[in-house]
């Protein structure tokens, strides 16, 4: 059932017209045949899938999620595996429980198909680790991104229909919008966290599909609630303003952004252009809790002379702007005050994801802080001020771009508004590359 939705695949083990086994073994069979070039999957757990796939097969209440294969990010713990984070630096000791989220898909039929590859501490928007590239089922050359940089390119390549991933500063929008699927951030306290995560309040754990049905389907599993998709006719705001002077959205992505305008409007919403209110000192404050927020919750047992020069820099960054108070929650409060006003008299905002194509796919981590720290601000201006504010955000496909690469928008909207960004989602048409890879574009059929 390859390219078959988790939706699919779950209906099709409940109603006895497949297996679990025969769903996780053709998925193993198509990962073996397609990652070496996508580089997805730091861990695949063939021997493991395939016997969490006949206990599954055994039981009497299949669950939401009956035997559909699902990728977790290689940033949460998972029994029995080694939670590396992208590094040579962590502990090498395997993980005793599940992480809650992780528990929650297991108890709802799931099986954990494999781990998927990061950037080291998952601080970048492109995830190599030492062992291989995530590159972009679109194409190659292009990075996947990051840092749920794999769990991307696994859905985008049909290599699971569901993934996981994380997102501190738009870990799960940037893979979304590098690899032509949907990625959904909930707002803050949506999903559950372990004790000792979450990046001072800036990442949530969502999930990464190719429908909003598998969307809402994840989400609702690991968040033990019900997302329905609302339709109602919405005013909704577009803006292509970045929070960076030096970082403008260039044609491509203000066309992606217009067409998705446009498909709103024939859809009968009542669109408009308006930006909101960012402060000049957003980017600051953004960039404090972002260094800050690594250095405040590194992983146990980490060994930081084995860190990356990059990361050991991002640490050394961090901890300054923790002891000299740039890590401001007074300010961050504000800005989280001037976003929610934004949305009085507005239901949803679209914004880009990226301001160009992805990155290339190379190693980024043998490179300086300075040329990472560059090629992220350029690239992704957009996605951290809502990771600030907390508010939830969706990445969906928007098109193709000349230059090969998909094109995506965010679509924004205040706390609570999961079930209004599904829905406004569910409105906008794409196709699936014969691969399992999102294309076409967003205009209604």
């Amino acid at each position: 059932m390859i390219g078959a939705t988790a939706t699919e695949i779950a209906a099709a083990v409940r109603e006895g017209r497949t297996t679990a086994r025969e769903v996780v073994a053709a998925h193993l069979a198509h990962i073996e045949r397609v990652d070496p070039l996508y580089g997805a999957f730091r861990r695949v757990r063939a021997s493991e899938a395939l016997a969490e796939a006949d206990a599954v097969d055994q039981r009497a209440d299949k669950g939401p999620l009956a035997g559909v294969p699902v990728a977790i990010k290689d940033h949460v713990e998972v029994t029995g595996e080694v939670r590396a984070d992208g590094s040579l630096a962590t502990s090498h000791t395997p993980a005793k429980t599940d992480h809650p989220l992780v528990h929650r898909w297991r108890e709802a039929g799931a099986v954990v198909i494999g781990l998927t590859r990061v950037p080291e501490l998952c601080i970048w928007p492109f995830s190599d680790d030492p062992n291989g590239i995530a590159r972009s089922p679109w194409d190659p050359r292009y990075s996947a991104g990051g840092s749920s940089g794999g769990a991307g390119a696994a859905v985008a390549a049909g290599m699971v229909p569901l993934a996981h991933g994380s997102d501190g500063m738009g870990s799960i929008r940037i893979p979304a919008a590098c690899c032509g699927v949907l990625g959904l951030k909930p707002g803050s306290g949506v999903t559950p966290h372990a004790d000792g995560e979450g990046w001072l309040g800036l990442s949530e754990h969502g999930v990464l599909a190719t429908t909003v049905e598998d969307v809402a389907l994840g989400l609702g599993v690991m968040a033990g609630r019900t997302f329905t998709p609302q339709r109602t006719k919405l005013r909704i705001a577009i803006s292509s303003r970045s929070p960076v002077v030096f970082a403008q959205p260039d044609a491509e992505t203000r066309n992606g952004l217009h067409r998705v305008g446009r498909a709103f409007a024939l859809a009968g919403h009542s669109t408009f252009a308006r930006n909101p209110k960012i402060p000049a000192s957003l980017q600051t404050l953004a960039g404090a809790f972002w260094t800050g927020a690594v250095a405040a919750e590194l992983p146990a047992n980490l060994d930081e002379a084995a860190l990356q020069p990059r990361t050991r820099t991002h640490i050394a960054l961090g901890r300054a702007a923790l002891r000299s108070g740039l890590v401001n929650e007074r300010q961050r409060d504000r800005w989280r005050r001037t976003a929610t006003a934004f949305f009085d008299d507005v239901d949803l905002l679209v914004m880009p994801v990226l301001t160009r194509a992805p990155a290339r796919a190379e190693a980024w981590s043998a490179q300086s802080w300075r040329a990472n720290a560059q090629v992220s601000t350029r690239l992704a201006p957009y996605p951290g001020m809502w990771n600030l504010a907390g508010f939830p955000a969706l990445a969906v496909p928007a098109g193709v771009r000349s230059d090969g690469a998909p094109a995506s928008v965010q679509l924004v909207g205040p706390p609570g508004s999961e079930g209004l960004l599904l829905g406004a989602a569910a409105e906008l048409s794409w196709q699936r590359h014969p691969e399992g890879a999102v294309t076409g574009t967003a205009e209604r059929p």
